[in-house]
């Protein structure tokens, strides 16, 4: 009987080409139309400049 091993890290040129086909081929296989929205984005500011500056301002001579 004989018994054949391979060491750990010895070339295997099979497993070299098919990680290399794998690597070599791009996956087609996604939905590539962009979404599209429809409607208006609001922001709500809140205070006025003024305010915020006041505020900031007691917030420093704190």
């Amino acid at each position: 009987m004989r018994i054949l091993t391979m060491s750990m890290g010895a070339y295997d040129e099979d497993e070299h080409e098919r990680r290399e086909k794998q690597a070599s081929t791009v996956d087609t296989d996604f939905d590539d139309e962009r979404t599209i929205y429809h409607g208006e984005v609001k922001y709500d500011a809140g205070d006025s400049a003024e305010d915020l500056l006041d505020t900031f301002e007691q917030i420093k001579s704190n």
